[in-house]
């Protein structure tokens, strides 16, 4: 941590730099350490989420504002990104160039957070446009990859929108050399927008997301981790990433689901957010290290 930032609060440090010298964000991220490979000799990935206030998602079990204090999310970000075997992050550029601006990025992955649109709650949630990275913005950042949302509802027209959008920027992106790791979902407008816990119609969603743009060969996939994940893990034969999600107040078993997912030779790794940022027991160090004992398998 500079000692610039020691003299200040977090965010009264970051604002001044931000108003004051704009450039240092572009600087920062240019000038930090890089990693020579995304997937190293271990094998598996580990990278935390943190995209999710993007697209107005604050919510952390029953607290609906546990996300919106920057502060406390970036102090969690950098103890998170502190541990052991934490390959990285994911996020928006907002907070992707604070961590960079506060020196949290060195030799670690990033992954640019691209399609922000679909707001959590809203009328137009399946809409989700590109709103945030691009792939040229990917590349320019000096970023590692760039991650998408596929949410397939076939009662919602807007889905189809959502596939060209996406098959484009897993063009753009193979096209820099980048990975597009795509999260797939798949949803229903029955009662408001439901996500469809069913492992068959989940498969489907992961075919067809695995079949988008005109080359597959920097397309990772990122599936929740379902009852029966099996039967979903083997509808494609692309890397796949599992995904953390809000693990509710049974801990213990989302641990375990995670561990049985991680034996299936398509599962790469996890990407997890609030499960070990905001943990029911308040211990951020010691989700983050029981999470990363899963990914590298102890």
């Amino acid at each position: 941590m500079s000692s610039q930032v020691e003299a200040f609060s977090q965010v009264e440090w970051l604002t001044k730099v931000r108003s004051t010298e704009p450039n240092r964000l572009a600087e920062a991220l240019a000038k930090r350490k890089r990693r020579p490979k995304v997937i190293g000799d271990r094998g598996t990935l580990f990278l935390i989420a943190a995209d999710h206030t993007a697209r107005g998602q604050h919510r952390v079990g029953d607290d609906s504002t546990a996300m919106a204090d920057r502060n406390d999310l970036l102090t969690r970000l950098r103890l998170a990104l502190q541990r052991n075997n934490v390959d990285g992050v994911m996020g928006t550029a907002d907070i992707i160039e604070d961590l960079a601006l506060l020196g949290a990025l060195e030799d670690k992955v990033v992954f640019g957070s691209m399609n922000r649109g679909g707001l959590d709650g809203s009328v137009f949630e399946l809409d989700d446009r590109f709103t945030g990275y691009t792939a040229a913005g990917i590349k320019r950042a000096g970023l590692d990859g760039g991650k998408m949302m596929v949410r397939i509802a076939d009662d919602d027209s807007r889905t189809v929108e959502t596939l060209r959008s996406c098959a484009q920027a897993i063009d753009e992106l193979a096209d820099q050399g980048l990975p597009a790791m795509v999260e797939v979902f798949s949803v229903s407008r029955r009662e408001g927008l439901v996500v469809d816990d069913d492992p068959a119609r989940l498969a489907r969603a992961v075919t067809v997301a695995s079949g988008l743009g005109s080359t597959s060969s920097y397309t990772w996939l990122k599936v929740p981790v379902v009852q029966d994940v099996g039967r979903v893990i083997a509808a494609t034969t692309l890397p796949v990433f599992l995904l953390g999600g809000d693990p509710g107040r049974d801990v213990a078993e989302t641990y375990r689901r995670w561990e049985r997912a991680m034996a299936f030779p398509q599962v790469r790794g996890l990407v997890v957010g609030r499960a070990v940022l905001y943990p029911p027991d308040g211990n951020v160090a010691q989700a983050v290290d029981t999470a990363a004992t899963i990914v590298s398998g102890g």
